[in-house]
Order: C-alpha cells, then structure tokens, then sequence
C-alpha cells in the first residue's frame, strides 16, 4: 500500500498557499500522490497545474474532473497538458457527479450516467491515444453527422504511453464500470469490514475484459485526525459526515445516504438525512454514528492508526489517500508527519 493526500476543494483566498505546503510536505514524506477536487468552486486542473510546477516527485491527480463539466474532447486536451507540464506526472480521475450539480450548475441532465460514462471514457481514452477521433454514440457524436467537422487528431503527444484513468463511483454498478474501464477506484466513506461486497463488483467488472484486480488502484479518501480520544476525534469529521449523508443530493437521489444504507446504517442514514433537509444541522452531525465514523476514518493515536492501516491494507486498499484534519496548516502538517510514522509502523509500504 502507498500513501496519497487528498486536499479536497480550495475553498478560501488563504488555501493556496496552506494547500503547496501539504503537497510539498507530502512529497517530502514520500506520499505518491496528491489530489484536489471540484464541485462548483475551485477546479481541479487549475490546482494541480500550480501545485505540480511547484513539486518535482509527487504525481498530481484529479479527485475528480467533473464528467457533464467538459466535453470529453477537452478533458484529453487538459489531461495530456498536464501530463506534458508535469514530466509525466499526472493521473485523469473522473466523476458523474449528481443531478443537483449536474443541472444545476452544468446544465447538463443527468440521464443515463452509466452509458455517459462509458462513452465519456472511450473518447477520452481514443483521443489520448492520438486516434484519429470518430466516434457515433447515443450520447457523444464526433464529428457532428450533419454539420462542416471533420475528425481531428491531438496534436500535442502525452508524456505517459497511458494516462491513468480512476472512477470516482460509490453504487454497484458503478463500480463494474469502474472495475471494466479504468485503471484505479477512487473510494468515498470506505470501511475495511464492508469492502469485499465492493471489491466483488470490481472483479465483476475486470472480468468482463478479461483482466483480474492485479494492478488496479483502490484509493479510499480517509479523514485523518489524531489524539488520544479517537471519540472525540469522530467530531471533527461529523460535519464532513452529515453534508455528504444528508444535503448531498436529494430525498429521492443521494448515493451517499445509499451506501450508508448498504452499510448497514440505514436507520442512522434516514435520520441525519432528516435533520439535514430540515436544516437541523448540528442535530443531524450529532446523528452520525460514531462507528460509521471509526470504519471509515483514521481517528486516534500513531499506535491505533497504525492499526487501521494495517486493517486498510490488508482489506485490498493499495493507494490511502488521507485527508488531514487541523485547526491550522501546522496542524494538518503535523498529522501528516503522523500518517508517515503510523505507516511505518504498520508495515504495509
């Protein structure tokens, strides 16, 4: 198992700076990864361009390029320029994202997200490839059938013979996809105790292509946060917790509720969700159960981090990307150095 950072969003005028210097302490603790998301603030390729000209050793990666925000074309532009900008150093994670971003903020309607997906992935992969880009599919056409285009060709040649390509993807058949697709999984709210069911559908989907689980990346985001009491470390994760369970999506349509249902908190799930859509907030973070928490999170000392890895590792994980908590940039510094050491003394590199 390697280690990666996850920064989440920059989501503060402060953070860039806070966010190169967690990337750089990364690197220098020898993490092999550092990714940056997007939702409707920050974007990740923009983050990652500035953090990989700032670093020399770490890979950048998307956590995740937004599907429905880029044509899939311009996805393989940005994806081969960081590729090229970073000496070879970049790793293309997609997502779908959900309804509320997607036609909200997109316009984009969040019809057939598997098919789209799928489509998505070709072209990207077609055109990374330097093919001669022609593809007719139910949601892609390229060139246009009726119109003046003409199939083109990426002028510009990527460092890496192939740019890896993860799937953010949290229901089953999601993770086929993600399994026949691409080359890694990029997890949310993964528990060790409940990832066989998941890495089944993982192989479900690698057999489709003749492939087994051998090389594929399973990388969970993990929250991080370190003290003696790891129930009173749980709090800091709780508003992470409900926003996700509760106001990610909606009544009808949030994957997130879902998988926490699958896990076995159903009744946890419908309630946080309640309060959330309520706008009982801090009644709804109260509502996430602490053991939710613990199965999916690092929370306590070096010696019981040490031992969720182990747990993590030996569960199929093979790229841990934490996400440190703090009340400061010092702190988040100091818990990475804490990952480090707990990894160390787990054993797993």
């Amino acid at each position: 198992m390697r280690l990666g950072l996850n920064l989440g969003y920059l989501v503060a005028s402060e953070d860039g700076a806070g966010q190169l210097r967690l990337a750089r302490q990364a690197e220098t603790l020898g993490f092999s990864v550092v990714w940056a998301s997007e939702a409707y603030g920050s974007d990740s390729p923009t983050v990652l361009a500035w953090l990989a000209a700032q670093t020399s050793k770490i890979d950048v990666g998307s956590a995740v390029m937004q599907i429905p925000a880029r044509t899939p074309a311009l996805t393989a532009m940005t994806a081969a320029s960081l590729d090229v900008l970073s000496r070879g150093r970049f790793r293309l994670g997609l997502g779908v994202s959900g309804p509320q971003v997607s036609e909200g903020w997109h316009g984009v309607r969040f019809s057939s997200p598997l098919g789209r997906t799928r489509e998505y992935i070709t072209v990207v992969r077609t055109a990374l490839a330097r093919q001669t880009l022609a593809f007719q599919g139910d949601h892609y056409q390229l060139p246009l059938p009726d119109g003046p285009g003409k199939p083109l060709k990426l002028t510009i040649t990527p460092v890496t013979d192939r740019i890896p390509i993860y799937l953010a993807a949290v229901g089953p058949k999601n993770l086929e996809l993600a399994g026949e697709l691409a080359d890694g999984w990029l997890a949310v709210f993964y528990a060790p105790d409940y990832a066989a069911e998941q890495h089944e559908q993982l192989r479900i989907g690698r057999a489709r292509v003749g492939k087994s689980l051998d090389g594929f990346d399973v990388v969970p985001s993990v929250p991080v946060v370190v003290g003696g009491d790891p129930r009173v470390c749980a709090d800091a994760v709780r508003p992470y917790a409900a926003l996700y369970l509760g106001g990610m999506g909606s009544r009808e349509k949030n994957f997130y509720n879902a998988l926490a249902v699958r896990m076995g908190f159903a009744e946890a799930a419908a309630t946080v969700q309640d309060l959330y859509l309520d706008r009982r907030h801090r009644e709804a973070m109260a509502a996430v159960p602490f053991d939710f928490l613990d199965q999916t999170s690092l929370l306590g000392d070096r010696g019981r981090i040490a031992e969720l890895l182990q747990k993590l590792a030996a569960s199929g994980v093979t790229t841990c990307s934490v996400v440190p908590y703090g009340a400061s940039i010092e702190e988040k510094l100091s818990t990475l150095t804490v990952v480090a050491e707990a990894f160390d003394q787990a054993g797993v590199g």
